[in-house]
């Protein structure tokens, strides 16, 4: 995949913007979280990062022009060295992946901020019952 096709794919998600940020990085962000970064710097060494899950992160770390990305390795993020380290298809399914994580904990972030911002009059109980004063 090239940085416009890769583009166009993490624009194609629902609710997704993009922002050039820190020199020539475009960040993906899905309700301001980051999904994928794209380095539109052909001489960094990190070209491309994304989110994954711990297992498959200890699988791509063991290939050849993957590693942990930097500041965020810890949290299962993968940088990608060249946009054709990988097969396109395969690319596409961890960006997707990536997002999918990504948008998952920010819908239940915005869930449990919406409980809390209640009342507690309407705050329901763990029966489901509301509160009685």
């Amino acid at each position: 995949m090239d940085v416009e096709s890769i583009r166009r794919y993490c624009l194609s998600f629902p609710h997704t913007k993009e922002k050039l940020q820190w020199g020539e990085t475009l960040c993906f962000k899905v309700e301001e979280k980051i999904f994928s970064l794209l380095n539109l710097d052909v001489s960094s060494q990190t070209r491309l990062a994304f989110k994954s899950t711990p297992e498959k992160f200890a699988e791509l770390i063991e290939m050849a022009g993957i590693r942990p990305a930097p500041y965020v390795g810890r949290y299962h993020w993968v940088a990608l060295e060249q946009l054709d380290t990988l097969p396109d298809g395969e690319l596409m399914e961890l960006i997707k992946n990536s997002y999918d994580m990504v948008a998952a904990k920010t819908a239940k972030a915005k869930r449990s901020s919406k409980v809390s911002s209640r009342k507690p009059s309407q705050r329901k109980t763990e029966f489901g019952r509301r509160r009685k004063h």
